[in-house]
């Protein structure tokens, strides 16, 4: 096996892992006697809400999920409630849920009344984009779930995972400069500063956000401001990338082709769930964007301790 994808794998291999001990511990407990939280009907208005619902065995309870719920390919044959900011109280009051889960830009709120007023309990579910903002939300999924040990299990088994990564990463004297552009095909480019999953991905990847210290979100980028970054990298996702046409035609916005990622045609596309949905996948995403960088190499790699499929 190529030492850059072992910690691919390894980190791959835990989750896997993971998921058979959480359904373990469901099965045991649902011995004793189900409860209205391991029984009720739930929709999930949210990408990483849902990742976090099946890591926590509580798919065959989804009858509904948002267009932003991408993963696992199973949500594909559950019933559509629209964009989580659009959402339509006719189509989800039609799926007859008990709870609606959802994180705090779910809208519009109108619609959420009335959903409340209909007898559907709503849960905001809180998502920073952080680590410990991610612990946050699993707990409070598992929470809903009252599956509170199954929840503790995925937080522990991410700490461990980014455990890992971080030896991996530490090991290496690489830090590239790295500017992600969202939506870069509708408009004014939008970068992320702080406070935004990407930023925290490349940070955890062993990269540096160049527009870090710079704000908070997304903002348009300028030709100005591109050129003072001076990017080493420029990250997109790949389904912005195929909307541009490749790499040039992303590289052919405004300024960027004057900048050191544009001189050396230093373009790297990953998939948008994966990086940006900020769910139990964090550690496998930041891992694949270490790789993608060269941070993780044959020397640090092999001096991480990491082993394949370790669980």
């Amino acid at each position: 096996m190529q030492p850059r994808k072992r910690l691919l794998t390894t980190v791959t291999g835990a989750a896997i892992g993971l998921l058979w001990c959480a359904s373990a511990l469901i099965a045991e407990t649902a011995e004793t006697g189900e409860t209205s939280a391991q029984t009720a009907r739930l929709i999930s208005v949210d990408g990483a809400i849902t990742e976090i619902l099946y890591a926590l065995g509580g798919e065959a309870q989804l009858v509904g999920v948002d267009t932003t719920s991408l993963y696992p390919d199973a949500t594909e044959d559950i019933a559509k409630v629209g964009y989580k900011r659009a959402l339509s109280a006719e189509g989800i009051l039609s799926l007859n849920p008990d709870r609606l889960l959802m994180t705090d830009d779910a809208g519009p709120p109108e619609v959420l009344e009335q959903i409340a007023r209909a007898g559907v309990d709503t849960h905001p579910i809180p998502d920073t984009p952080s680590v410990a903002g991610l612990h946050e939300t699993i707990a409070a999924v598992a929470a809903v779930l009252d599956r509170t040990e199954a929840g503790a299990a995925l937080s522990a088994q991410l700490d461990d995972e980014l455990a890992q990564l971080e030896a991996a990463t530490r090991a290496s004297s690489k830090r590239p400069r790295v500017l992600f552009l969202l939506h870069i095909g509708s408009g004014n480019d939008m970068a992320a500063g702080r406070d935004t999953a990407a930023d925290t991905v490349i940070r955890l990847a062993g990269g540096e956000n160049v527009l870090h210290d710079a704000f908070s979100g997304y903002k348009p980028l300028s030709a100005e401001a591109a050129l003072a970054a001076a990017p080493e990298v420029i990250l997109v996702t790949q389904r912005n990338l195929e909307q541009l046409g490749g790499l040039d035609a992303v590289l052919e916005r405004g300024a960027l082709q004057a900048t050191p990622a544009g001189q050396a045609k230093r373009v790297l596309a990953m998939d948008g769930p994966l990086l940006l949905a900020f769910g139990p996948r964090l550690a496998v995403a930041a891992a694949q964007l270490a790789s993608e960088l060269g941070i993780i190499d044959e020397e640090t790699d092999g001096r991480s301790g990491l082993t394949a499929g370790q669980p």
